[in-house]
This record gives C-alpha cells, structure tokens and sequence, in this order.
C-alpha cells in the first residue's frame, strides 16, 4: 500500500525490495534507542537517498504482546529500511521476522551488541556472543521463515573474550546458518561495570579485528561501525570493508550524510540545502500532527542540522523552548529557519 497522503506503510505493503534493486550497504545509520524512529528516519532520508536506515531495537516481546503498528508503521520514503529485533528464543524471532516481511521492511537484523543490564536480563543483545550456536539457530529460524535478508549486529567480543580469533569462530558458527552479513561494532562490551554510553567509549576500537574478518572470509558482507565521525574516515574504513555504519554523529550532525550519495553511491543529484530539507519536512509534520503526534517528537531530532552553521543556536533555542513547542504547528520550523538567517 502506498498511502499518498501519509505515506505511511501497513501490512501487505509493496516494497522497493520487491519492484526495484537496493542500494548497497555502504553507508547505513545505526540503530539508537529513543533516537532513530520513524520521525528521525524520515528526516534523514531527505538528506541522503541511499544510506540504509535502521529503526530502533524492537524487542520480540513488544511484538508478540504489544502494539505492532506503534513499533513498526514507517513512512515509505523510509526504504531501504531495516528492523532490529532483540530477542533470543528462535520461534518467537521467526515470528517477528514475518511480521516484518509483512510490514515491508527491507531486512531484520539480530541484536547481539547491546550491552544494557535491562538486555541482559532478557538474555539477548550483546551476551549473546557466548552462545553462537543459539545465534545461529535464531537466524536460521528467520531465514526460513522470510525471504528479506537476515544480518548480525554484534561486538568483537564480550568481556575478557576479546580475541580475534574468538570473534571469527562466532561469525563463522553464525555465517553456518546462513548468515551473509555482519555488522561489527569493534569494541568488546563490558557487561559487568560499565554502563551502555561507557561501553561506547571507554572499550579500545580494534577495527583491525573487522578488516582482518573481511580480509579471511571475504565471501561475508562486512560492516564496520564505532566511533566514526567524518566522510575521510568513512572513505578510509572503505578501503577495507564493505560498508560503515555511523552513529551518533549521524543524529548530533545530521548533514554530514548530505554528501554520502556522491561520494559513496555515484550519485550526481544534488542534496538539499538545510533550508530545503526544513521546507520537504513540514508536510511529514502537518500529516504527523493530524495522526496525533506532538511537534516536540519531531522536532527533537532536528537540532543539530545547522550544527557549525551560523544561526545553529537560534534554531536549538526555538526548536527546544517549551514555549515556542506548546500547541506548535509546522510553521515553527519556518520561524526557526528565519530565525537562522536573522
């Protein structure tokens, strides 16, 4: 279905994946809890065409007992876009992989990175590197339950299990089932006394372990992804493997990706200016405003678009005053534009 209206997908949904070949994974920006939902992602698709874009982790539990449309409706522009589940049981991810399929979604991909005590708890996410042989099982579930692609998001290693080798046995249990992608956030999790932002900082980077990974099994699609912050940085992790997924600084600077389609996917168009991207967003706002939704949800995600530009505090200052967000409609983000320019 392709609501001309809302644009927004629903089950039964046609899906570029199916009319049409998808880009690469050259470029993709990762999954962040509270960050990249679908307000985010639309807006990031109006800066680059062809960056792969990733919801935020939906566990199998808030599937299977919760409100799917509220964790799965995306607007189409979104495509490509994949689903990160967190979960550990087979059946139940196979489950939610239909869903997915259902919904349009060009790719599922398993949790095996995130270090947080609360997916600890659920036995998912990133202590999942000690069981590869469950990963395994889980991703030949959805594999056989689907058709869309099944991928890996993982660590080098967790704990004091940080060896290369150690990383490559994973993949290779996990490549067994099936599996053709990896994405590989090249720190070890601490699962014990380190906090998830510490797990992101604190671990040394060993892209290393992820270029040698490509370099030994060159048959695998290999992304690599941790601490990564420029378009020179992303064009030298290029020379050694298949794709980059960056983070946040995708969201604190979100018109970084305005030059991936050029200089990553060929693309000679042109990207929207900051002030054109303001303009192509406010009917996705007034349509989200009349779904019920609150022009702070949207907003929040927007502030850094003129980050190093002049007016960026201006366009902070109002996108982020109680007062100005209070009963607000699309037409603050004109004034927050003009705001820029005074």
């Amino acid at each position: 279905m392709n609501n001309d209206l809302q644009g927004v997908a629903a089950p039964g949904a046609a899906t570029p994946s199916s009319t049409a070949q998808l880009p690469a994974r050259r470029l993709s920006v990762a999954p962040m809890l509270d960050w990249t939902d679908r307000h985010y992602r639309y807006f990031a698709r109006l800066i680059s065409k062809n960056t792969w874009l990733y919801t935020e982790m939906v566990t199998t539990g808030a599937l299977l007992h919760g409100d799917v449309p509220r964790h799965l409706r995306y607007h189409d522009a979104e495509h490509p876009i994949a689903l990160q589940l967190g979960g550990s049981e087979p059946q139940e991810l196979a489950q939610c992989a239909r869903l997915a399929a259902e919904w349009g979604y060009d790719e599922v991909n398993l949790n095996v990175g995130c270090p947080s005590e609360r997916v600890q708890k659920g036995a998912f996410g990133a202590c999942l590197m000690a069981e590869p042989q469950l990963v395994a099982d889980c991703v030949k579930a959805m594999r056989d339950a689907v058709d869309i692609d099944i991928t890996v998001k993982h660590r080098i290693g967790i704990n004091d299990i940080d060896s290369y080798d150690a990383m490559r046995a994973f993949v290779d249990v996990v490549a067994d089932a099936g599996c053709h992608t990896f994405i590989v956030h090249a720190r070890n999790a601490i699962l014990k006394g380190l906090s998830p932002k510490e797990n992101r900082e604190i671990p040394p980077l060993k892209y290393e372990y992820v270029y040698r990974l490509k370099q030994e099994r060159p048959d695998l699609e290999i992304l690599i992804n941790g601490g990564i912050k420029s378009n020179e940085e992303i064009a030298g992790h290029l020379q050694h493997v298949d794709g980059v997924m960056v983070g946040r600084e995708a969201y604190h600077n979100p018109y970084l990706m305005a030059e991936w389609d050029a200089l990553f996917y060929g693309d000679d168009s042109r990207p929207l200016s900051r002030g054109k991207v303001v303009e192509a967003l406010l009917p996705y706002v007034a349509a989200r405003l009349q779904d019920g939704s609150n022009v702070r949800h949207i907003a929040r995600h927007v502030l850094g678009l003129f980050q190093g530009q002049k007016g960026a505090r201006q366009w902070r200052r109002m996108l982020s005053d109680s007062k100005e967000l209070h009963g607000a409609d699309e037409s603050l983000f004109i004034r927050a534009l003009l705001a820029t320019q005074g």
